[in-house]
């Protein structure tokens, strides 16, 4: 059967979409093996990097937090690449297979050479790959939807993000426990033995898939209308804002695993490895997706009328608390005291909710003002800001380095710094958020 015989257009049903299954569980595995990569990586560099000799080559952590940083930076800005493909190319479903081997390869090389040169290369190949599907799948989710089945979008979205952390739980708490118990080649090969079956459900459910063609005549007519644009222009104002709320947000996976190595570690009577405790956001969004959507939301609405961008705004600030907690939870360390973990999952659980009101509310949101032509590229421009939030991070860290290894920007400072700049974005975005005006797009509108 060739590509001509996929479905171009979304199937005039109140039902939701076949492939969304496979959409799902492509994502599932496909984040199960980027987060449990993710997990180790500040363990990794600092505690087992090696030299080309072999021998112990770890980075400070200061150091590991930058590159951790940029390497995260650099994951999301290749979505702009992939959705220019995608769009005006390939297409999302043949940029997707090709760019999921790609990253394959990078998992393979980290797992046969734990050198700088092979974490150089595994991650750059991870980068390019994910970062090049990140705004195709999201996107191609979007396009199962037409005017009759559109008010499923948000449920869709839901579960969409339900299977990304359902793999993140798993991938938490399974790749620290390979590392340790069988080393770093068993832990990077696991996530990409997922990341292999993730690329298969996804092939298999290609005949399911409406699969809209790019037409690179009209992408570029696109490009150079002013309606487009003004779009384009619109929403990355918006984010800009949400950049910051990932600079902080993507610490949890750097900065609080470092200060986790530093706390007293035992809870419900398990002595927890620092980068598992990571494993309790991902429950908590599962926890949270229901307990907002039904909940939270419509008794705030009662009262409060929530748009999007309030959900958003809201966010920032919760956001700024969770860094307020992190700061307070330095603090005890640097007093010299043992403060236990349930802290820090204090600080999840308010960074978790945060998530919920900015990242989830800001996915649908980017795909439903987005023009019909330009929807990878409005989600990739979605992922630019995760990029500009970590090279913002890796920026601060690279800049309070001295020469000596120490940092003139620590301790308890630097979780205030942090928190000082969230609270700032937050008050100047309620400002922003006023003179906005949406404008939804959906294939099949009239």
């Amino acid at each position: 059967m060739s590509d001509r015989s996929f479905r171009t257009t979304p199937l005039p049903t109140d039902q939701m979409p076949s492939g969304i299954f496979h959409l799902v569980a492509n994502e599932g595995a496909e984040r199960f093996s980027f987060y449990g990569m993710r997990a180790i990586l500040v363990v990794f560099m600092t505690e087992l990097l090696l030299s080309q000799d072999g021998v112990l080559d770890v980075m400070t952590e200061a150091e590991a937090r930058a590159h951790f940083h940029l390497f995260t930076s650099a994951v999301y800005f290749f979505p702009f690449l992939g959705a220019l493909l995608a769009d005006g190319w390939l297409g999302k479903y043949n940029t997707i297979i090709p760019l999921s081997l790609v990253y394959c390869a990078g998992h393979f090389a980290l797992a046969v050479d734990q050198t700088r040169v092979g974490l150089l290369i595994g991650l750059t190949l991870i980068a390019i790959g994910s970062g090049g599907i990140k705004p195709c799948v999201s996107a191609v989710l979007g396009d199962q939807f037409g005017v009759r089945n559109r008010h499923l979008l948000s449920k869709a979205f839901s579960w969409f993000y339900f299977s990304i952390n359902f793999g993140a739980f798993f991938s938490t708490l399974l790749t620290p426990w390979l590392l340790k118990h069988y080393g770093p080649d068993v832990a990077f090969g696991v996530p990409g033995l997922l990341m292999l079956f993730a690329t298969l459900v996804f092939w298999l459910g290609r005949y399911k898939y409406v699969h809209v063609h790019p037409d690179p005549r009209q992408f570029l007519a696109e490009l150079k209308s002013a309606a487009a644009w003004h779009a384009i222009l619109k929403l990355s104002g918006i984010f800009l804002f949400v950049a910051f709320f990932w600079s902080l947000y993507d610490q949890t996976s750097s900065a609080w695993v470092l200060q986790a190595k530093h706390m007293d570690r035992h809870w419900l009577g398990i002595d927890w490895l620092p980068s598992q405790v990571q494993a309790v956001n991902p429950v908590l969004i599962m926890i949270f997706i229901p307990v907002f959507t039904y909940g939270i939301y419509p008794t705030i609405d009662r009262v409060f009328p929530l748009t999007p961008l309030r959900k958003i705004s809201i966010g920032f600030f919760v956001t700024m608390l969770a860094f307020v907690i992190s700061a307070s939870i330095e603090e005890q360390i640097e007093s010299g005291l043992r403060p236990n973990i349930v802290w820090q999952l204090l600080a999840y659980v308010v960074m978790t909710g945060a998530e919920v009101m900015v990242s989830i509310t800001c996915l649908e949101f980017s795909y439903t003002q987005a023009p019909l032509k330009l929807k990878s590229v409005i989600m990739s421009l979605f992922l630019l800001s995760v990029s500009l939030g970590n090279a913002f991070t890796s920026s601060v860290n690279y800049f309070i380095q001295n020469p000596d290894g120490t940092t003139w920007l620590n301790g308890a400072s630097y979780y205030y710094f942090f928190a000082g700049i969230m609270f700032v974005v937050a008050i100047v975005f309620i400002f922003v958020a006023k003179r906005y005006h949406e404008e939804t797009h959906f294939h099949g509108d009239v």
